[in-house]
């Protein structure tokens, strides 16, 4: 068997044996603790993991690799949750992947293997490369490794035939260099995994505030009266924030939950750390929960606000914050001229939720003086994706509710420094003011054109306007949407590149030739030469800080992410240029003094990201200024998504499950939805099952048709859960084959991974 013949990416495991419980009704307490202690044990033992553990989201430790959700200034003995145990646990293992295993299995062997085997084998030690017609991959010397790609970079025919992706591992100080690299080699092409997931929430943001990122501080939620958490599981995919839920609450605040799922991070939570959180029924979150239907929050969000415009006719100048309205936005009056013509009908039938459950919710934003909403990738993964965000700003507008203490946006990021990585350079868009500074700096000529998006990377290397892909972490074949498409891509390049610290199905589907270069580990010890080096990194409130790795290195031969990029650059620039890399390698305060170059709102860096806590970037919105070409913020307007499903389609959403983060999958367990032993499920409403004729357990293939392309995800066994009637829900990786690469969110080019419309085929 060949690559060609089998380029799908995914294989279920062998040990499959769905078993179906009640989905728990608490999150965090004894169990959460009981699978932190488990997992760091068994991957880097009880004294090594205690140690290690200890050490994360410390001043003078390491930053999560995980979730991106901000550090409180007062830290607890253990400042972490469940699934950050995990992340570490998966990267301290003590499992080793070195040549011999290479010697020992051939691409062809693990191309049938799950990713979750892949995984478990280990931390890679050494650079390998897989020659042309090799069915294997073999050691080769980092100098060998590096003049490969030099090689392969510099013969192709313009620099844009190349992609340099970066996943939100990546620390500033590699994320600069790798951005500095690919420019001055020529190209723009840096899609990222923001592309994939918040990007709508950046491009939303930009069009109607000024800024891509969120207007609040943790502080904020201390000092709230009502929080919207909308399309987001933090549960699951950031459990810190459930204590900063359960501190609002305890202070007073309401919390709205709006999703198509009733997740258990948002229903109870027992804070592992407190007395409470081990006896007792634990703190209710959500007071409100709207099931709305998937891609119904348009249509949702549209029914509040028509109902406080409402309240405002009958109350002038008690409900909207009117002098706010008049003083910093604009296109009010559009905005509540559609509302007045937006029908109860069209908003109930398409959001799914009742006229008096929606007055209800208008009601809690009425009475809240300050008020937060925060939301993930259940709001950006639609084709509407930027008009989700959108409409989530007029929410805020029309109480005033940006730019003062306790009240604003809050895009929660799933990967721990993706908005940094953005913030130093890692876009395919860069402004000409970043270039201009680039270029005074360094003293080189930088690329103008835009470059290509992770979309529109894929379909490059599909059609042959890309030949060599380097990947800067992450797993970038799963992550991707189309799963054959994105594979084929792949296998069309000259070469693929991956800077990685595990093994994963990225590396088996790959170009003529291919390398897998390993890197340290967040939680490692990263010696130069002038002596240990700390890395910063940004969360999703926009504050800088350190993260200083501790462990010994998984193998001497490793290097970090900035000497991996230097020497790239290096071999492949020679002496056309002028940047220090071998200087800045040496001592990662040289590359801090020129990111406050280039970068505003650097200013000092090395001194303020030693202190405490680091340092909060300005973001005008914050403080109720906004960067927009009129000074203010603005209203939008926007239809209703429909979805007119046949009697046997259903509209699909890929979901995380409990025991994995983004593609890194622990187990096939999903312990709050009450799923053991199995990933190739498909959740459907009850009645839906009973109606289609199916039975619970039953296997089916998922079908999704775009184009006059029908994609088939086989073998999928059916859960019933509480879901809105004709959804469906899926596990990525497994599912994102159904997802067409045409298929994507208008101007952010996002996934609709989550407004799938799929039929079951029994």
């Amino acid at each position: 068997m060949t690559q060609e013949d089998k380029p799908d990416p995914i294989v279920r495991n062998d040990d499959e044996n769905l078993q179906i419980t009640e989905p728990a009704e608490v999150a965090g307490g004894i169990p959460a603790v009981r699978a932190s202690l488990r997992h760091a044990r068994r991957q880097m033992g009880v004294v090594r993991g205690t140690k290690t553990l200890l050490r994360l989201n410390k001043i003078e430790g390491f930053d999560c690799p995980g979730c991106a959700w901000p550090d409180p200034d007062k830290r607890a003995p253990a400042e972490f949750c469940e699934n950050g145990a995990k992340a570490v646990a998966d990267e301290a293992t003590t499992d080793r992947v070195g040549p011999e295993f290479f010697e020992n299995h051939t691409i062809d062997e693990l191309m049938n293997k799950s990713g979750r085997w892949l995984n478990a084998q280990g931390r890679l030690t050494h650079p390998v490369v897989r020659q042309k017609g090799s069915d294997r991959y073999e050691e080769i010397t980092w100098e060998e490794a590096f003049s490969l790609i030099a090689e392969e970079l510099n013969e192709l025919n313009s620099p844009d035939e190349a992609v340099f992706y970066t996943s939100g591992r990546t620390s500033n100080e590699a994320a600069f260099l790798y951005q500095l690299f690919a420019r001055e080699f020529g190209t723009n092409n840096l899609p990222d995994c923001s592309n994939m997931c918040h990007e709508s929430s950046g491009v939303g943001l930009s069009e109607v505030i000024g800024v891509g990122k969120g207007t609040v501080l943790l502080e904020d939620f201390e000092k709230t009266d009502a929080i919207f958490v909308i399309g987001q599981n933090p549960g699951t995919n950031h459990p810190r924030m459930m204590s900063a839920l359960q501190k609002a609450v305890r202070n007073g605040a309401t919390v709205v939950s709006i999703n198509p799922l009733r997740e258990t991070g948002l229903t109870r939570f027992k804070h592992p750390q407190q007395v409470s959180g081990w006896v007792g029924q634990g703190t209710p979150l959500s007071s409100h929960f709207l099931q709305v239907r998937i891609n119904g929050d348009v249509a949702l969000l549209k029914g509040i606000m028509k109902a406080m415009l409402a309240e405002e006719q009958r109350r002038p100048g008690e409900v909207l914050n009117q002098k706010f309205i008049d003083q910093r936005t604009e296109g009010f009056e559009q905005f509540a001229d559609d509302l007045r013509q937006t029908s109860w009908d069209d908003i109930v039938a398409n959001s799914g939720i009742e006229r008096e459950e929606i007055e209800q919710a208008a009601e809690i934003a009425i009475d809240a003086d300050r008020m937060i909403c925060c939301w993930a990738m259940g709001l950006t993964q639609h084709k509407n994706g930027v008009a989700n965000i959108q409409e989530v700003v007029n929410f805020l507008l029309m109480g005033g509710h940006i730019g003062r203490p306790g009240a604003g946006a809050c895009p929660v990021r799933g990967h721990s420094n993706v908005q940094g990585d953005r913030t130093m350079g890692i876009w395919d868009k860069p402004s000409d003011a970043f270039l201009d500074s680039l270029e005074k700096t360094f003293e080189f000529e930088a690329p103008r054109e835009h470059g290509f998006d992770t979309i529109h990377a894929i379909k490059a290397m599909k059609n042959g306007d890309a030949a060599v892909f380097v990947g800067m972490g992450g797993n970038f074949l799963s992550a991707s949407p189309d799963t054959d498409y994105t594979a084929k891509a792949l296998q069309n390049c000259r070469l693929t590149v991956q800077i990685s610290t595990k093994l994963n199905r990225g590396h088996l589907v790959t170009g003529d030739r291919a390398l897998i270069l390993p890197c340290l580990g967040r939680t490692e010890l990263d010696v130069q030469k002038h002596g240990p080096q700390f890395v910063t990194v940004e969360n999703s409130m926009g504050v800088v800080h350190q993260s200083r790795g501790k462990l010994e290195p998984a193998s001497p031969a490793l290097l970090s992410e900035p000497a991996i990029v230097a020497g790239l650059a290096r071999a492949t620039l020679g002496d056309k240029s002028k940047t220090p890399w071998e200087e800045m390698v040496a001592d990662y305060d040289v590359i801090r003094d020129l990111i406050e170059e280039v970068i505003d709102g650097f200013e000092f860096y090395n001194a303020r990201v030693r202190k405490r806590g680091g340092f909060a970037l300005p973001n005008p919105a914050r403080s109720g200024e906004f960067d927009t070409d009129t000074g203010k913020a603005k209203f939008t307007v926007h239809p209703i998504p429909e979805h007119d499903l046949e009697d046997d389609e259903f509209l699909m959403m890929t979901i995380r499950s409990h025991d994995q983060f983004n593609t890194t999958v622990y187990s096939d367990n999903d312990r709050y939805r009450g799923i053991k032993n199995a990933r190739r499920v498909v959740m459907l409403n009850a009645d839906d099952i009973a109606e289609a004729g199916l039975t619970t357990g039953q296997t089916v293939d998922l079908v999704s048709t775009y184009d006059g392309v029908e994609r088939v995800a086989p073998d999928f066994k059916i859960v019933p859960y509480d879901l809105p009637r004709r959804s469906a829900g899926t596990y990525f990786p497994e599912a994102n084959v159904l997802v067409p690469v045409d298929e994507y969110a208008h101007r952010s080019h996002t996934p609709a991974s989550k407004s799938i419309v799929i039929r079951l085929r029994a």
